[in-house]
């Protein structure tokens, strides 16, 4: 079924294979990001998702989607979003952003985390939080009756108030039978404006959090997202359900 908005509301039974995948998705993402240490290639680090996914037996939901060319994103330090695995090396003090998508039972999930290797700077780590408070704060707006922008207005505002900015170039989205579905999902913007949330409805939300601007830029690989002034950039993402018990995230363990 979908709204008048053309949002998709998802069956009980959907939403049950969708919180099957966001297990599965939650656990490769906290085990490829336990792997991570100084010295690695981010394809090395892709190479260990990848095995992660064929041993739980998904698919790979950005492999050849629109032509990327690997299974994870990886983004490090002022690289926004959607790094595409190389011969770069991870040092000691950088962050890394982890950004996964998987198809189990034909169902997508998708999730992103960001996480230090090693020892790194306060202000690094005041980024990592903020920019995961500042998901948890979106989603609890993630209930029947509120309105979209209520998620997009609460993420901004706490970013904001942190002195940190999100970027506006690239949104969250719906989520289901397909990796991107309506609405988008901005991490700015106005309370109380667009659709009205209903039970059913899956989202991805996902902060994108600057330490200087929110501009960013395409790199020369027409994919990886960098911050315009180089500072760091920090990412997280889970897969939300509406429920008439309030949010449920549906991509964790």
């Amino acid at each position: 079924m979908e709204t008048k908005n053309n949002i998709k509301i998802k069956s009980p039974e959907e939403i049950e294979i969708l919180r099957q995948g966001g297990k599965i998705l939650s656990s490769i993402i906290k085990e490829t990001a336990r792997s991570l240490k100084s010295g690695m290639t981010t394809k090395e680090v892709n190479d260990i998702a990848e095995d992660l996914m064929k041993k739980n037996r998904v698919k790979a939901a950005f492999k050849g989607y629109r032509g990327f060319p690997e299974s994870a994103c990886i983004s490090v330090n002022q690289e926004i979003v959607h790094g595409i695995p190389n011969e770069k090396v991870i040092d000691e003090g950088d962050i890394v952003s982890l950004d996964m998508g998987i198809i189990h039972k034909d169902y997508y999930t998708d999730m992103a985390v960001t996480v230090g290797v090693g020892k790194i700077s306060s202000d690094l780590k005041k980024l990592i939080d903020v920019t995961r408070q500042s998901l948890l704060k979106g989603i609890a707006k993630a209930k029947v009756n509120n309105h979209l922008s209520d998620i997009s207005f609460a993420v901004q505002n706490f970013v904001e108030s942190r002195s940190f900015a999100v970027v506006r170039d690239f949104v969250g989205h719906g989520i289901g039978k397909s990796l991107h579905e309506e609405p988008e999902i901005p991490n700015f913007g106005s309370p109380h404006c667009g659709p009205v949330l209903k039970e059913g409805m899956v989202f991805c939300i996902e902060p994108m959090v600057n330490m200087g601007t929110w501009q960013a830029k395409i790199g020369e690989d027409g994919w990886t997202v960098e911050t315009l002034d180089g500072k760091a950039s920090a990412h997280f993402e889970h897969t939300v359900a509406v429920t008439g018990k309030g949010p449920e995230i549906l991509t964790q363990t």
